[in-house]
């Protein structure tokens, strides 16, 4: 394969962002692009550096999001990152160095569990620390449940891995006819289960990250960074997060100096340190086979 272009890569995905689940013709004629174009960086990219993928309303269906850093020696990284990625209430993991060493785990946790989450990270470390954090701007939160059938649950893991399978693929995937596939969709559109498409970068586009607690977003932090590839979070019950991903043929100490001045505490990510560990954010682990609700997060 050619050599990976970050701004191939974030065209693609800027493209896609428009048209999320649309075909190619219909984007390049939507857009006025080349169609031949559009398809040689859709078949460069698409699957390996891009992806499209539904973005849950997870306090919908009574899910809290935290995330968590934990010391690990960097000798056991890769054991615990493993044995982490079995759970699949642990949807993403990476490396980190800086305020903790170890990982950094995000969790989502049925809002009745939430009280075993210390005994779930106890079994990973002995010294970490985890927040409740939320979509910035933050606004307020319901906390629904699960009462969809399992079906459902399958359903959306096709859409999070590729909102852009077919839905003949999708038929077969769940051995229900093309209008019930469509309706089931609608269905999670609708009721606000699914926020919106999101054409996603692979972090392997970026190998490299930034991750920063502060007590105070200033209007100064945002106007600094608001260029940048950054993501925001509140965290609960005072702070926010900042994360901020590039690659590491920058200038890692440069952006170290940047961006330390504005927050409390930093550590820096190594998305490759973890390459081949996929965590399991599968929905169709999380609920109960009979479509009752949530299996519990010490299960696995």
């Amino acid at each position: 394969m050619n050599e990976v272009k970050i701004e191939e890569v974030e065209y693609l995905a800027e493209i896609l962002e428009k048209s999320p689940r649309g075909s190619l013709l219909k984007i390049a004629k939507e857009e006025g692009i080349d169609y031949y174009k559009l398809k040689r960086l859709y078949d460069k990219y698409y699957g390996k550096y891009v992806h499209v993928s539904a973005i849950y309303d997870i306090a919908k269906l009574g899910l809290k999001s935290y995330v968590a850093f934990l010391s690990v020696p960097r000798e056991d990284i890769r054991r615990v990152a493993l044995q982490m990625a079995r759970n699949p209430f642990i949807p993403s993991i990476a490396a980190m160095f800086g305020f903790k060493n170890g990982i950094s785990a995000v969790l989502h946790v049925p809002k009745e569990q939430t009280n075993l989450i210390d005994e779930l990270l106890s079994r990973y470390s002995d010294d970490y620390e985890y927040y409740e954090v939320r979509a910035y701007p933050e606004k307020p939160k319901e906390f629904g449940d699960w009462n969809l059938s399992y079906d459902y649950a399958v359903l959306m893991d096709i859409l999070k891995y590729d909102a852009r399978t077919s839905p003949t693929k999708m038929s077969e995937l769940l051995g229900k006819s093309r209008p019930t596939i469509s309706y089931m969709i609608r269905r999670l559109e609708e009721t606000g289960i699914i926020r919106k498409y999101y054409a996603l970068v692979d972090m392997t586009a970026y190998n490299r990250g930034f991750c920063g607690i502060t007590d105070e977003l200033s209007e100064k932090i945002l106007g600094k960074f608001r260029n940048y590839e950054i993501h925001l979070g509140v965290l609960k019950p005072q702070g926010y997060l900042i994360e901020w991903y590039f690659s590491s043929k920058e200038d890692i100490g440069a952006k170290i100096f940047e961006f330390s001045r504005y927050v409390k505490k930093f550590a820096i990510y190594y998305f490759d340190l973890l390459e081949g560990i996929e965590p399991n954010y599968k929905f169709a682990e999380r609920v109960k086979r009979d479509g009752s609700g949530y299996r519990s997060i010490l299960e696995f």
